[in-house]
């Protein structure tokens, strides 16, 4: 149960990660929205 809601969480973290991205490189701000987008999205399930 608790796994389940790891995930979920962690799924929301990500497209929140994904949205930032994109606002950001609206925005120009290649650079960091790249940074953001490889350390943000960098999940790893056992």
């Amino acid at each position: 149960m608790a796994n389940d809601k790891l995930a979920e969480q962690s799924m929301d973290f990500a497209v929140q990660i994904i949205n930032l991205v994109k606002q950001l490189k609206e925005q120009r701000e290649s650079i960091i929205s790249n940074q953001i987008g490889r350390s943000g999205n960098r999940c790893e399930y056992s």
